[in-house]
């Protein structure tokens, strides 16, 4: 049959996840087949997702693994129609991330994956989280593999981990675990389409250190380059990429307008590192944004997380040579299973006003498919007593992460760390070790899970004064991922090029060189991760214990003991910032 572009092009195209039309289909490019008829040419749509942290059910803002059925099947319709395909596939951190994929360490998600048909995934950092099959964060011993939950879900997928430049150190080659490997070969509607995969460079500084002893990463585009070619030599005529490594743009009408974009970030450097023509297509993740460009040639895609949204890439290729003929790269998908049937707005979840339609994708209704209904029903079914537990606090407002390290719910979580400790001094990275804000109303588990779900442990560090300054020091240059911290302040000044710091305590004492300070991080923290305590990390590492509390757990007993009701301005320091910085920090400033 005739290929038919029933996609309306788009002239200007916001990131506005709040917003659906009840029909939606959008493309930055139009077909232009080329010489022959519409016949010659058959379409493999490239539909991604990234960072699902185990969202399987829709919640506000995102659609879960349900909804993204919904999605998958309407454009495989479409596709078996016009004699194409569909290939799905993933860019990593997959199910570390709600409490429905915790209490099964990720095995409900693979058991979705598993049935929406996934081709492939990429390894992303977080898969690393759960450690040793069971209870165990992190191994106890000799006996307990570090990556025990990792390799047993592998095993479950009925599709491969591809990991191309995550590399055991005993051999010097890229991991060769149990339906875990550097690349694949899969063919779909009778083309041979090669898929590598790879995770970002500092994948072992975000991830639990002791559940990555003897991996190392190689460089993303020299393990790209190398299997790249060994799968077009095999006859690969469309090369993806699943890059558990991303960037940003915020404008998506023009594929080909890089202005939007930071093309400092790691994914655009990589693309712009291969050699033209080798690389079709890369599914970016890890950084959380949205992209739909095209970089030295590769289409790039990456959809935010959470289920927020997916990406689509459609290639016409040459049914005969199968060379590519042309492609459509979309827009981030808004992932809504309702829309208003007025407005056209997004619904995430129908809420019984009698306003919400089902959603419609090329032209057909957006309706989970049962085997994966029933999955997440049977993962929401074990989490939802633990979940509704209460914890004895009422939040007036929500308590949020504006202001990231200076922001309530920011110091609300160092405060609780320090109340719960011996300790001088909290500090905690709240970007990245804080994935949810406290809602208003009753305080359940389950918000508190969703706020701090990974398995970190509080570690006290004996340091001096100078130390803890050289800490802070390195801090002040880091604007993007600055940690919060209880217990001082901090006053920064910066003149001809010599940073100093002040670090005062509330009984008036500025902390000097040679004073002793405890200083109590999560175990994430102290293994090196997020760079944050690394420039004064002894030669083999500091000594870490495991008789304190989780950070979730000491979090919650400090809110249940401190009880009543909140308010987001009671975890605010107008008055006295923690954080003293001047406007601007120059790029040399320096101890």
């Amino acid at each position: 049959m005739a290929y038919r572009n029933i996609n309306a092009p788009a002239r200007r195209f916001r990131a506005a996840l709040g917003i659906l039309l009840p029909v939606i289909a959008c493309a930055c490019a139009t077909i232009a087949a080329g010489p022959g008829s519409a016949d010659d040419i058959v379409v493999i749509s490239i539909m991604g997702t990234n960072d699902v942290h185990g969202e399987l059910s829709p919640q506000p803002g995102r659609g879960g693994l349900t909804t993204i059925s919904g999605y998958a099947a309407a454009l495989r319709a479409v596709r078996a129609g016009d004699g194409g395909g569909v290939l799905l596939v993933d860019a990593g951190d997959m199910w570390q991330g709600t409490l429905e994929s915790y209490l099964s360490e990720g095995a409900s998600v693979v058991d979705a994956y598993n049935a929406l048909g996934y081709a492939a995934a990429a390894i992303g950092n977080h898969e690393f989280d759960f450690g040793p099959v069971g209870e165990l964060a992190t191994p106890d011993g000799d006996a307990d593999d570090p990556r025990g939950a990792l390799k047993l879900r592998a095993m479950e997928a009925k599709f491969p981990l591809l990991a191309a430049n995550l590399i055991d150190t005993s051999t010097n080659q890229p991991v060769a675990w149990q339906n875990v490997r550097p690349s694949m070969m899969i063919e779909v509607a009778g083309m041979k389409i090669g898929i590598v995969g790879v995770i970002t460079e500092n994948a072992l500084q975000t991830t639990i250190a002791a559940n990555t002893i003897g991996l190392r990463v190689a460089p993303l585009a020299e393990a790209i380059e190398r299997e790249a070619r060994l799968l077009r030599a095999a006859g690969a005529t469309l090369l993806i990429v699943l890059s558990h490594a991303g960037g940003r743009c915020e404008e998506f009408g023009d594929p080909y307008d890089l202005s939007s974009c930071d093309l400092s970030r790691e994914i655009m450097r990589v693309a712009n590192e291969l050699p033209v023509g080798l690389v079709d297509h890369i599914v970016a993740g890890h950084v959380h944004r949205g992209i739909a460009h095209i970089v030295n040639g590769i289409a790039i895609t990456s959809s935010y997380s959470s289920t927020r949204a997916f990406s689509r890439v459609d290639f016409l290729l040459d049914r005969q040579t199968g060379k590519v003929r042309d492609r459509i790269i979309y827009p981030p998908q808004p992932a809504c299973g309702f829309v208003n049937r007025k407005t056209g707005q997004c619904i995430w979840i129908d809420d019984g006003s009698g306003w919400a339609i089902a959603a419609r994708y090329e032209g057909r209704r957006v309706v989970p498919t049962k085997s994966i209904a029933a999955i997440v029903n049977r993962a929401a079914a074990q989490s939802r007593e633990r979940k509704m537990q209460k914890l004895g606090v009422f939040l007036e407002t929500p308590i949020t992460l504006e202001g990231k390290h200076r922001s309530p719910l920011g110091h609300l979580v160092t405060d609780a760390m320090l109340d719960s400790s011996d300790a001088d001094v909290a500090i905690y990275n709240v970007t990245g070790g804080i994935r949810g804000i406290l809602p208003p109303g009753e305080l359940t588990f389950g918000s508190l899970f969703n706020m701090l779900p990974f398995d970190n442990r509080l570690v006290v560090l004996d340091l001096t004064g100078g130390e803890l300054r050289r800490i802070i020091a390195h801090q002040v240059g880091n604007q993007r991922r600055r940690a919060a911290f209880s217990g001082m302040q901090v006053f920064v000044d910066c003149n001809d090029g010599h940073m100093s710091v002040t670090m005062s305590l509330p009984n008036g004492h500025d902390i000097q060189d040679s004073d002793s300070v405890s200083v109590v991080v999560n175990d994430f923290l102290a293994l090196g991760g997020d760079d944050i305590v690394t420039p004064v990390m002894p030669d083999g590492g500091f000594l870490i214990t495991d008789d304190l509390a989780m950070i979730r757990d000491a979090v919650g007993t400090w809110l249940s003991a401190r009880g009543g009701r909140l308010r987001a301005d009671q975890f605010l320091d107008t008055d006295n910032p923690r954080w003293n910085l001047p406007d601007h920090v120059p790029a040399r400033c320096s101890l």
